[in-house]
């Protein structure tokens, strides 16, 4: 394909996503309340849901996957391993505890209690057990997950970002919590990194910095988890044009995201000290605005009706998780911080 024939065929659509996005990010501007990313999604979903994706710009909305998965390998630069060492051995015990404990607790209520199916209960352990949207965008494109439930997912976490960014540190103070305690139960309890660390920096300078490391040590679990996830799931739902009797390294390599090479590369550059802290900061605008470009086209796959039916379990799937967790982990920051 020609570079003027390529342009023809994506430039329209990519031009749609790339309004959206601008459309959801002066709308965010007006509030700090509003995240880009919840916008953008419901941006997408009045498109979707009104005039629809016009047959001339479907096959740059489908750019979403790519700008998904650049977005996903350009995250590894904000995995800081140095601060999760850092921290000590007891907070490091205690976030692969909960991150475990978590990703168990939503896939057994979600498949055995709310009688949920297929991918939705694996995006939304991945989404509010490790770093919300990045996670289940991660997990997603890992295990294959359609648009619609990745999408779905997303909502349903972002609304617990909204809400948890405004109870949390009310909860602090009436618990009568120090910087450290309030700082940690944070960090190991709330979804996106966003919300965890202005959560934290209203109750005190102090919280905020704790905050932060613990969310920023969950958040290093991305790769040990997606990793996992693409096993259960290559074994699960193998490939079959991959031969029987191949070996089943081979057989999860063929089913492995390749992508996550990237993460885990971009991770490991960013760690030992070759990129900037400013070069950091700007692979994070970037990874920001990829994922505003991709949920603005993740939400043009949400129907109605899909939303319907799925109801409000997915939202007392999480809100379960919400409070198991946060109980037992202000228990255990009690006992041990």
């Amino acid at each position: 394909m020609g570079a003027v024939e390529y342009l023809r065929r994506y430039f329209p659509g990519f031009l749609t996503l790339v309004a959206g996005a601008a459309v959801a990010y002066a709308t965010a501007s007006v509030s700090p309340l509003l995240n880009p990313l919840v916008v953008a999604v419901a941006v997408g979903v009045v498109v979707g849901n009104t005039i629809g994706v016009p047959q001339w710009a479907a096959p740059g909305v489908d750019l979403r996957r790519l700008f998904l998965e650049t977005g996903i390998v350009l995250l590894g630069a904000s995995i800081a391993v140095s601060e999760l060492l850092a921290a000590g051995p007891r907070l490091a015990l205690l976030v692969c505890a909960t991150v475990a404990f978590g990703v168990m607790l939503v896939e057994l209520l979600g498949r055995v209690v709310f009688r949920l199916s297929g991918h939705l209960p694996s995006l939304l352990a991945a989404g509010s057990s490790i770093c919300g949207v990045s996670a289940v965008a991660a997990i997603g494109r890992v295990i294959g997950a359609k648009d619609s439930y990745l999408a779905l997912a997303a909502a349903t976490v972002l609304l617990f970002d909204a809400l948890t960014l405004v109870a949390f540190p009310i909860a602090g103070s009436a618990l009568g919590l120090s910087s450290i305690e309030f700082g940690i139960w944070a960090g190991l309890s709330m979804f996106s990194t966003g919300p965890v660390a202005a959560a934290g920096f209203a109750h005190s300078p102090e919280a905020g910095q704790w905050a932060t490391i613990t969310k920023l040590a969950r958040n290093s679990l991305l790769g040990v988890v997606a990793i996992g996830y693409s096993a259960i799931y290559a074994r699960k739902y193998a490939d079959t044009t991959v031969s029987a009797n191949d070996p089943s390294v081979a057989r999860l390599w063929s089913d492995f995201p390749k992508f996550l090479v990237g993460f885990i590369l971009v991770a490991v550059i960013a760690n030992v000290g070759v990129l900037s802290p400013a070069s950091i900061d700007s692979l994070g605008t970037v990874t920001d605005w990829l994922f505003i470009l991709a949920f603005v086209g993740l939400g043009t796959s949400i129907q109605a009706r899909t939303m319907r039916a799925a109801g409000a379990t997915p939202i007392l799937l999480v809100l379960v998780y919400l409070l198991c967790v946060s109980a037992i982990s202000l228990v255990a920051v009690r006992l041990l911080f």
